[in-house]
């Protein structure tokens, strides 16, 4: 498997809380001292992490399934369960979080950048906290939640300065190599490279990073080559440097025909991404004057590009002729770019809740004498009741029926004997509505049963 990996599919899932505590205080000559049951501790969230020294995604596409600490229970004596340890998953600086079907998450840029993508579930209240006037000594407790359930793409966007784009054999490698400490693979072959590398290059006072990306070639667009598939991580980039090889003895190929291909590439890529690469400054570097008929080449065609607009420059990457001027006209397009743009800070992630509407919940006919409840309180509420518990399972009728739930079913039609499922139509919870007890729905199936039935 290889070491850089820049999209992955993660699964996780946050830590359940604990059950809430049902006892009461025992002493001498106090046999009833009250409910001291503690609440459940809350479960650990799953958060993301940008960390400057993660430069992958490999681990996650390795192990893509992460599960933070539930909470434990609570306890007699008023002692509270302690809380699940929140998992921290660290990411490469500039990784896009989407949803499975495509849908835009987050942007993670920034070291430190945090982004909590599952929430752990809150613990059960134990029945010390669920005492009242009305119920002085509750025999129950209520359950833990369970924790977020999330499925997410990872998809790393490498942030640098300044991107080299180049068909394959160009020399980028050779550029970045000698510009830089970087020492990617070189070889004399068609793609080299077949993952982005990056550099470091210093031009006098200015330090830019330089990413070189797998080699473009005509119809990258359409699924040819390497280059298509990594060109997102110069998305990022202030500035574009085109690689020309004034050396090549492919027919039909020269320095203007390549730079008008590598264009027709980023639009495309443009096109089809939703992303302008138009506005970053350009500097062509006519590779390989090393070579005398390279020389002539480059001689020749330098005033056609200047004319277009370009600045061009004629480099060496084998003898370092031409690197430092190149190093620092580079170094100033940069440092334009970083003087025009905001301070960069960590990214704020902003996260906004649904809207709730009028009404915590909806009843919706199945048909017959069967109604769907749909709401997240009810459905929540469910989840927390003990069915094997009684007084549990009058607590949760008194809740439901505070919220309005027997008026609504009352209102849709419901009659004596009704089938109620409460919750989603993959998991609910099926009734039978007895309208003629107070504000009470029994509970049937496998999840429990009321013994006033019996």
């Amino acid at each position: 498997m290889p070491d850089f990996v820049d999209e992955a599919v993660l699964h996780v899932k946050a830590g359940n809380g604990g059950h809430g505590c049902a006892s009461v205080h025992r002493e001498k000559f106090k046999p009833l001292g009250g409910p001291d049951g503690g609440n459940g501790g809350r479960g650990g969230d799953i958060v993301l992490e940008v960390d400057a020294q993660a430069a992958t995604l490999l681990d996650y596409q390795r192990r893509p399934h992460r599960t933070a600490q539930n909470g434990t229970p609570g306890q007699g004596g008023n002692r509270a369960g302690a809380n699940g340890e929140d998992l921290i998953l660290t990411v490469p600086d500039g990784t896009v979080v989407t949803t499975q079907a495509g849908e835009f998450v987050a942007d993670l840029v920034g070291h430190g950048t945090r982004l909590v993508l599952a929430q752990g579930g809150h613990g059960g209240l134990g029945n010390a906290a669920l005492s009242s006037k009305k119920r002085k000594a509750p025999g129950f407790a209520l359950k833990g939640e369970e924790g977020e359930v999330v499925d997410v793409r990872l998809e790393m966007k490498t942030i640098a300065d300044v991107g080299l784009v180049g068909f394959p054999s160009a020399g980028k490698s050779s550029l970045i190599a000698s510009m830089s400490a970087a020492r990617p693979k070189i070889a004399d072959y068609p793609f080299t490279t077949l993952v982005p590398n990056l550099g470091v290059v210093e031009a006098g006072t200015t330090q830019y990073v330089i990413a070189d990306v797998p080699g473009l070639i005509p119809g990258a667009s359409d699924g040819k080559g390497l280059g298509l598939e990594f060109l997102r991580h110069i998305e990022r980039c202030s500035t574009l440097l085109h690689v020309l090889d004034c050396a090549t003895y492919e027919g039909g190929r020269d320095p203007v025909s390549d730079l008008e291909a590598l264009e027709a590439e980023l639009v495309a890529y443009g096109e089809r991404t939703g992303v302008d690469l138009s506005d970053r400054p350009r500097v062509v570097a006519l590779n390989k004057v090393d070579v005398p008929e390279a020389r002539d080449l480059a001689e020749l065609v330098r005033p056609m590009l200047e004319e277009r607009g370009y600045k061009v420059m004629e480099v060496s990457a084998a003898s370092r002729e031409g690197l430092r001027e190149l190093s620092f006209a580079l170094g100033e397009q940069v440092a334009a770019a970083r003087g025009a743009a905001p301070v960069a800070e960590p990214t704020r992630i902003v996260l906004r809740p649904k809207m709730i509407g009028d009404t915590p919940f909806e009843v919706v006919a199945l048909g017959g004498n069967a109604f769907q409840v749909r709401g997240d309180k009810p459905t929540r509420w469910v989840r927390q009741t003990d069915f094997s518990n009684d007084e549990a399972v009058g607590y949760l009728a008194e809740r439901l029926n505070r919220l309005g739930i027997e008026e609504a079913l009352a209102k849709a039609g419901a009659t004596q004997g009704a089938e109620v499922h409460i919750g989603t139509e993959e998991d609910s919870v099926v009734f039978d509505w007895d309208n003629s007890l107070d504000a009470e729905a029994v509970p049937s199936g496998p999840r429990g049963t009321d013994a006033r039935l019996g």
